[in-house]
């Protein structure tokens, strides 16, 4: 690949923007990746580590200069970040988003965005339990999706080569509008998470059952809920609150679902419940077909970082 970006300025310096910057420079894809986190031990780490090729204090500094800027931080704090680099902002640069809710960035990111300036929020769906500087491979988004959500005016060629940036990473890449992205995640992601808190969370309140026998005898499915809520609460609480809707609507048909298991099960009514599981086995087994996961014992993570 050749360099799409001469400098891309990375806003946050977590599990996303740390794995771009891995991809950018395992692909040539960069001239010049500068980052900035709100936290002087982040910055610390990550440049100790050479995360980025420079580490500066302020996201203004960050942005001077850069024809690629990535707002990487939880959805909460991209209206206040935009507002602070809005006047530093290079006239034809562009300025992408990584946050799993797209309109509520757009409300908030959008009135921000000065003329002459592309603003093209994205969402690369992928991702890990961990968080943090040292957390990012450049692996991440191999054959994972990433969805372009383009506002209204988008410039094409200014899509384009955010697609192209994002190819380079190894992504698929799809384009959604912003409202049907809150809805489809709110059932691939958001609302999944929340099940897994609150199972978890179930676990824990459980007074007959104890704590050692909940952590020695966890089967496989009460693994994987761990493994979901032991992801990071401040980008939780944000997604929650900002994709507020979809989620309860997501919320609402799965507690209808629910309540008819819950019958099936009551009346002894083994017919309904094989064939509901023998259905949702068959999503599990075209996720599969789909290359978005393996049915490898361990589910595919072995080769993950811990």
């Amino acid at each position: 690949m050749s360099m799409i970006y001469k400098k891309v300025a990375l806003i946050g310096l977590g599990l996303i923007a740390g794995s771009m910057s891995l991809a950018m420079r395992r692909a040539g894809l960069a001239g010049e990746i500068v980052g900035t986190a709100r936290s002087a031990e982040t910055r610390r780490v990550a440049k100790d580590i050479g995360l980025v090729d420079r580490v500066v204090d302020t996201a203004a500094e960050a942005v001077q200069g850069a024809d690629l800027v990535v707002l990487a931080v939880p959805v909460g704090a991209m209206g206040e970040v935009a507002a602070e680099i809005s006047p530093h902002l290079a006239p034809g640069a562009t300025v992408t988003d990584v946050g799993s809710v797209k309109r509520a960035v757009i409300d908030r990111v959008g009135p921000y965005i000065p003329d002459g300036v592309h603003f093209i929020p994205a969402h690369p769906v992928a991702g890990t339990e961990h968080s943090g500087p040292r957390s990012g491979f450049a692996e991440l988004f191999d054959n994972r999706w990433c969805l372009i959500v383009p506002v209204e005016g988008s410039d094409e060629a200014a899509v384009s080569r955010l697609r192209a940036l994002w190819e380079g990473m190894g992504s698929n890449v799809d384009v959604m509008e912003a409202d049907h992205h809150d809805l489809v995640l709110a059932v691939t992601s958001h609302t999944p998470h929340l099940i897994a808190y609150t199972m978890v969370g179930v676990a824990d309140d459980l007074g007959r059952v104890t704590d050692s026998e909940v952590i020695k005898y966890s089967a496989a499915g009460f693994r994987d809920f761990t493994r979901i809520a032991a992801s990071d609460p401040t980008m939780w609480r944000d997604v929650f609150l900002t994709n507020k809707d979809a989620t309860l609507e997501v919320l609402g048909r799965f507690t209808e679902e629910l309540f008819a298991l819950q019958r099936a099960i009551r009346t002894g009514d083994g017919d309904a419940l094989f064939d509901y599981f023998t259905h949702t086995r068959a999503i599990r087994r075209s996720i599969i077909e789909a290359g978005q996961d393996t049915d490898a014992p361990d589910f595919g993570r072995g080769s993950k970082p811990e």
